[in-house]
């Protein structure tokens, strides 16, 4: 009989997707999660948390190193603006508590790397990102069926959209004046460079040019890139949901010597992947399969799966999200910023 118990987890930062995402997410795992006790910076805040959250009123925190003091914590659920990340990791090393972070995995890449070297130095705790986009089902069948379409040599990838008045993260200080690198090219940018990547591997290069459409965002907010990535091939990166009136597009196609691969995942969309196979000489049979993607994991549900039985199982082979992988998403968006302050001059993605 096992004798788990689930993870107590506090909970830091209380705010829109830690009450919207991440409470419905750990509350509906008992087996796996107690939400414990949280941590805002602005205690009120906390304080209607923890009503929502069932927290009793004495497991509220004072400071974000109690949170960390606190011996029957488990696991700490870090929501925080990005550049207080670094903080949070050193305080998890200091007291050896696992800790997951809200994406990206830092402000800049100096602090990234910084957080980088604190992981590498201790193995008394783990660090994952939540990048919930790294679990999707559609990169694995994508990946399973890269073979069938010979070698690959391009690949388009585009997400644009309306922009959304009503979004209800919009007002977010830390959005607003972002501190971190792209500012809303990096929130919402490390989403679409998982995916891109879980498919494709890493990006070796990029030339770019990135716009502000709109001054809500805090910075730019649109951004045109040529890449290549690491295994050779070529493709375009568009990403920018800040337009007039137009319907929200999101896909990818990859394109190879003996096919291609094209998956619209746009809002309303058959969640189908659309995988060709033919071409790569003149008397080729030319095949089209499409395979459905039932139930994608478009929530934080999975994510907090994978990490509640990895500490459980004390084997964390299935987090994919972790800090080396999503180090190269904010190193990307980085080197999209250097190359277009730069005029497009080509611009590699720093390497660890």
């Amino acid at each position: 009989m096992s004798t788990f118990k689930p993870l107590k987890v506090a909970i830091v930062g209380t705010g829109i997707f830690a009450r919207d995402s991440h409470l419905p997410s750990l509350k509906s795992q008992p087996e796996l999660f107690e939400v414990y006790s949280c941590f805002n910076r602005t205690k009120a805040k906390a304080e209607i948390f923890a009503e929502k959250a069932g927290i009793p009123s004495e497991r509220i925190y004072n400071s974000l190193e109690e949170v960390f003091q606190d011996e029957n914590v488990d696991l700490v659920d870090a929501l925080l603006p990005v550049q207080f990340n670094l903080e949070a990791v050193k305080l998890a090393s200091k007291y050896n508590k696992n800790i997951c972070l809200e994406k990206p995995i830092a402000a800049t890449l100096d602090q990234a790397k910084e957080i980088l070297k604190i992981v590498e130095s201790n193995s008394n705790f783990k660090l994952t990102i939540l990048e919930h986009w790294c679990y999707f089902k559609s990169i694995e069948i994508i990946q399973k069926n890269l073979s069938k379409i010979g070698k690959i040599y391009s690949f388009t990838y585009s997400s644009t959209g309306q922009f959304n008045f009503n979004n209800k993260y919009l007002a977010t200080s830390w959005r607003t004046k972002p501190e971190h690198v792209g500012g809303f090219l990096s929130d919402g940018g490390v989403h679409q460079l998982a995916l891109l990547t879980g498919a494709l591997g890493e990006i070796k290069s990029v030339c770019a040019k990135t716009r502000q459409i709109r001054e809500l965002s805090g910075a730019d907010d649109l951004a045109y890139t040529l890449m290549e990535t690491d295994n050779g091939a070529i493709g375009t990166f568009t990403y920018g949901s800040s337009f007039g009136f137009t319907d929200k597009k999101n896909f990818i196609q990859i394109l190879g010597d003996n096919g291609s691969i094209y998956y619209d995942f746009s809002p309303k969309s058959s969640d189908t992947i659309i995988v060709k196979t033919g071409g790569l000489n003149a008397n080729d049979e030319l095949i089209t399969n499409e395979i459905k993607i039932e139930d994608e994991y478009r929530s934080t549900f999975r994510e907090f799966q994978v990490i509640g039985n990895s500490i459980k199982n004390n084997n964390f082979d299935g987090i994919l999200s972790t800090p080396k992988v999503t180090f190269h998403h904010l190193a990307i968006v980085d080197a999209i910023v250097k190359s277009s302050e730069n005029n497009g001059q080509p611009t590699d993605v720093f390497k660890i």
